[in-house]
Formats: C-alpha cells, structure tokens, sequence
C-alpha cells in the first residue's frame, strides 16, 4: 500500500513521488535529467503493463483523461546539410502540426518524423516512453501551450512500463523548452 503522503491518483493510476525514489521506472537519460533538475520533488511516476504504453490504450484501461496525456514526438529535417531535430509535446487530444509548425520552426523544407529506431537510439529512451525529460541538449524542445496549462499531465517515462505525472506548467522549465502557441492541431 502505497503512504498517502507520497501517493495520489489520476484516473485509475497510483502516481508515486517523487519519481526519482524508484529509478527503476525511470530510462537512465530520465533519472539523470531529474536528479539535476530543481522540480523533480514535484515529479511523480506510476507503473503500468508495458502493453498499455500507447496513449490511446492507456486512457481507456485506465480512465485517464486523453485532455491530461502528453504525447512526445521526435521530428527531424535538414538544412543545408545540417540535420535539425525538435522534441514536440501536445495533448492527446492534438497532434504536431509537423508540416507547418515544426517545419517552420526548423526552418526546413521538409520536416518528418525521426525514425523509431533511430529516436530510440538517440534518445536513450524506449519506443512508446520516449518524453521530454532527459532528450539531448542539443535538440529544441517545442511544448505546445496547452499542455502548460493542464494541472496534471501523464507523460512518457523513458520505458514502456511507466509514466511521468507532473503539474504541466513544470515542462515548460525544462532546459531549453519553448512554449508554443500553433504547436498543435486538433486531433482527427
């Protein structure tokens, strides 16, 4: 049974805090980037079947609302030879506007989708966990707008096996994020 004081839930998931006080949910770029960062009490994680990473899955299984899950997208394009990546963060509800937004943003011609082999690579992180927290310095991090607003947001955790549960307004003080307004574009 989990201590209350540390404990809370969302939908039907048992959110734990601080994230850090179990590593073993946590990808090792993760766990790193939430030991340096100064909101990382303030970071909860909850297990779940790794089965149920997808967002989709996850909100029907266990009542979490899609208006609170962030997804985190990884999109690349080239620029005079120079490959340019952005981390993009939206609602479940929404999807990256990569073909105007995020391409614009990169100040690229074509912008797509990094592939999965290559974003989980790169990133240190597992397919279906990949999240904002503890990407490389060097890549941009968009967060769209409406994420900040949301007091709770269920994101990736690095593996398939958990997420991250933290007041949306922490992600737009992560090192190097840009809050963007357009980010995102209804979903369907």
């Amino acid at each position: 049974m989990p201590d209350p004081s540390t404990a809370t839930t969302i939908g039907t998931l048992v959110v734990r805090r601080p994230a850090l006080a179990h590593p073993s949910l946590l990808a090792e770029p993760v766990a790193a980037a939430l030991a340096a960062w100064p909101e990382a009490d303030q970071v909860g994680v909850t297990e779940i079947d790794p089965d149920l990473a997808d967002t989709a899955a996850l909100v029907a299984a266990h009542q979490v609302p899609a208006e609170v899950s962030a997804n985190c997208v990884v999109v690349a394009g080239r620029r005079e030879g120079v490959e340019r990546i952005a981390a993009c963060v939206v609602l479940a509800t929404t999807r990256a506007d990569v073909n105007s937004y995020v391409r614009r943003a990169l100040d690229v011609r074509k912008a797509s989708f990094l592939a999965m082999d290559e974003a989980v690579e790169r990133t240190g992180m597992e397919y279906g966990g990949i999240t904002p927290v503890g990407l490389p310095g060097s890549w941009r991090l968009l967060v769209d707008a409406r994420v900040v607003q949301v007091p709770l947001a269920v994101i990736g955790s690095g593996v398939r096996r958990s997420k991250l549960v933290l007041p949306g307004r922490l992600l737009a003080g992560l090192p190097g994020a840009e809050v963007a307004d357009g980010l995102a574009v209804p979903a369907g």
